[in-house]
């Protein structure tokens, strides 16, 4: 299930408590057993990244355009699609980008059987391009012009040029100054080359980056108590043989390691 996306400054909302007739003390204590209290998500999971490659993005993400003020791509619920001036930055560095609008989030699913990807709208729409460079969110479903194929640039690490399917040849996602756009910012998708014009970052939800997600469970599983060991192990352990045993699961040798505790404390049972 896809939890709400929360914004820096939101307050977090009160949970209300339903109040209960009293009952007997027992009984309270046996319903404080049995149901225990939801633990809360953790910080990381609401936490934005950078996407270093293709194969990162899915989820909600926001597309930094690179533009002279830091501005991303945003979509208003009639499908209009204009540069929204992004707030939420550290130094004004567009690389630490956070949405605190959710017009400037869109969801990144992979198309199947493509490389290519879509990116749908908070409104349940999807950006498109067509043969003539212009940018919208109508679509309700994905076509050939709903497809954008991400392409790591080849000057700046983790930014891409997005390349469009609507024009005849390779088209990309572009910018251009003009003041008398949203933002100062027109975006197209008619560039016929790959530029600054064309760079983009694309800022995504720490909790689909597949190399965060791996290494949190990869933390998560060689967490592991001493009691724990002990139980497999059937006695107590030394500091040194916890350490052995927490260093096995790291290292992907647990079993072996837990096997040489186990023999060695045969030894020195009988020694």
């Amino acid at each position: 299930m896809v939890k709400p996306l929360t914004f820096k400054g939101d307050k977090p909302k009160k949970r209300k408590i339903r109040t209960e007739p009293t009952e007997p003390q027992a009984s309270k204590s046996r319903k404080t057993a049995t149901s225990p209290e939801p633990e809360e998500p953790s910080p990381d999971d609401q936490s934005w990244v950078s996407a270093d490659a293709p194969s990162d993005i899915s989820g909600p993400v926001v597309i930094v355009l690179p533009s002279d003020d830091p501005s991303c791509i945003a979509s208003d619920p009639n499908g209009q699609v204009f540069a929204s001036k992004l707030e939420n930055l550290v130094d004004n560095d567009p690389a630490t980008a956070e949405p605190h609008d959710v017009r400037q989030v869109w969801v990144a699913s992979r198309v199947a059987g493509t490389e290519s990807f879509s990116f749908k709208g908070h409104h349940g729409k999807y950006l498109s391009s067509d043969s003539h460079g212009l940018l919208s969110a109508t679509a309700s479903a994905v076509s050939h012009y709903e497809s954008f194929l991400i392409i790591p640039s080849p000057e700046v690490s983790g930014t891409f040029s997005l390349q469009t399917h609507g024009g005849d040849g390779e088209l990309f996602v572009c910018v251009k100054e003009n003041s008398k756009a949203t933002a100062g910012v027109e975006i197209r998708g008619d560039a016929d080359s790959i530029s600054f014009e064309t760079t983009v970052r694309v800022r995504m939800q720490a909790r689909f980056k597949p190399k965060l997600r791996a290494t949190k469970e990869s933390k998560a599983y060689e967490k592991i108590s001493k009691k724990e060991l002990e139980g497999m192990v059937g006695r107590g352990l030394t500091d040194d043989e916890v350490k052995r045993l927490r260093k096995g699961r790291k290292e992907g040798n647990f079993h072996e390691v837990l096997l040489d505790v186990k023999v060695s404390g045969k030894h020195d049972k009988w020694a």
